[in-house]
């Protein structure tokens, strides 16, 4: 599909005027919540035997118990394929310094004479990680949501998974394996809603959590919803999507290659190619028609380059800018001439990838980055998972008598106009007016 935006200035290039215009999937959470409720009432209630019932339900797998035995564990890594195992590895190393360097140091702000606020960032006791396993088993995922965990600090890192028929009711190998990489020793064979719930309600088999984060399905995003308040939550992850921002110097081949592999993960992927260039959205055409016939998920890609997907024609990259600022995606190749500059000026996005040799894939796997982006335009007020999703800023507060002498006629003020008279007389009661 083209959406010809020509004419229209970067200023004009706002939500508001392109809503309806930028196609995307939309992730109906709300309509799910009421499937789920009752499942995550029930775990609450019933604890582990609901977890039990719901996973031979929804998955057909009888489990006396969530917890996957540690010796399943240790068989796991064990058979890694070296090849995989080795990428975990360099993926691990590269995400372990990215978020090593996003921990906060320890602030202290003298605010006035004898009184200073100490902001201290401490790690949660207890996260708990979902990794999706259905079609599809994601060791990335584990990477990516344990290892900024790890690098806050969190004591205890329990991950639960899907369980899988065919691997014994326990989840899919290459999770466990990596989760044995990571030194993950608690992992629990649940999936979908009933996993979320034990996760956040705790069962005799798991004890709750103070965070709970990873991707999942609609029924996923809506138990976090829902129990989002009782425990942090990271974000309610909706179908993948991807813009590029192009000009007429990018490589088609490479545009193509990099819509498809976005569209491969979902036929509700959205893909948006933004240019300024119409003839290189002529040149795309075919490099998109031969990807697509030679990928192996041709239907699945050639679903969400129908459905939900578009070639964007602007003026100029200001208005390229504008319109991926608007449409704010979870991942942005910027592949144009100056796109280091281009990507600074982002406000919008998940992730922004620089040039033609930084593809999303990069991001996916091995760029050090995270892949836990916010989705369906939550970009705006939202980023990605990071150390920070598992700690907590507080502040310590230390005054000496003069300075809370300094700061007493101000409290004076402050309490006697919201008529907390108490707030003033603690204060007063340690400073009276005629020493201060």
């Amino acid at each position: 599909m083209r959406v010809d935006l020509r004419g229209k200035p970067a200023s004009k290039l706002r939500p508001g005027e392109l809503a309806g215009l930028l196609p995307r999937a939309e992730l109906d959470v709300e309509a799910a919540l009421a499937a789920v409720r009752p499942v995550c009432e029930d775990v609450r209630r019933r604890g582990a035997a609901a977890v039990r019932e719901h996973t031979a339900r929804f998955d057909g797998v009888d489990l006396p118990t969530t917890r996957v035995p540690q010796q399943a564990l240790d068989d796991a890594l064990a058979g890694l394929d070296a090849d995989l195992r080795a990428a975990l590895e360099e993926a691990a190393r590269r995400a372990r310094l990215v978020h090593l360097d996003q921990v906060p140091a320890e602030r202290v702000t003298t605010v006035a004479p004898g009184s200073t606020v100490t902001e201290r960032y401490v790690p949660v006791g207890r996260a708990g990680v979902y990794v999706p396993g259905g079609l599809v088993a994601y060791p990335s995922s584990v990477v990516m949501n344990v290892i900024p965990a790890q690098a806050a600090g969190v004591g205890e890192i329990a991950v639960a998974s899907p369980p899988q028929a065919d691997h014994g009711g326990l989840p899919h190998p290459a999770i466990l394996g990596a989760c044995a990489l990571l030194g993950i020793t608690e992992v629990h064979a649940a999936g979908g809603a009933q996993a979320i719930a034990m996760l956040g309600y705790g069962t005799a088999e798991c004890a709750p959590v103070d965070v709970i984060t990873g991707p999942g399905n609609v029924y996923v995003a809506a138990a976090k919803r829902l129990l989002s308040g009782l425990v942090a939550v990271d974000a309610e992850a909706g179908p993948t999507e991807i813009a590029i921002i192009a000009d007429g110097s990018a490589d088609p081949a490479f545009l193509a290659a990099d819509l498809v592999a976005q569209a491969e993960h979902d036929p509700l992927a959205a893909c948006l190619l933004i240019t300024s260039d119409p003839g290189l959205a002529d040149r795309v055409d075919p490099a998109l028609a031969a990807a697509v016939a030679a990928t192996r998920h041709a239907d699945r890609v050639q679903a969400a380059l129908d459905g939900q997907s578009a070639c964007v024609l602007v003026d100029d990259l200001d208005a390229a800018l504008a319109v991926s600022d608007a449409w704010a995606p979870e991942h942005l190749e910027i592949q144009a001439d100056g796109a280091a500059a281009l990507a600074r000026r982002v406000r919008n996005a998940g992730a922004v990838f620089v040039g033609p040799w930084a593809p999303v894939s990069l991001g996916d796997y091995l760029a050090g980055s995270n892949h836990v982006l916010p989705t369906g335009g939550t970009a705006r007020h939202s980023g990605g998972l990071s150390v920070l999703s598992f700690l907590r800023g507080i502040h310590i507060v230390e005054c000496d008598q003069a300075g809370l002498a300094g700061a007493a006629p101000y409290i004076d003020a402050l309490g006697g106009a919201e008529d907390l008279v108490a707030h003033v007389q603690a204060v007063r009661t340690r400073v009276p007016k005629e020493q201060a």
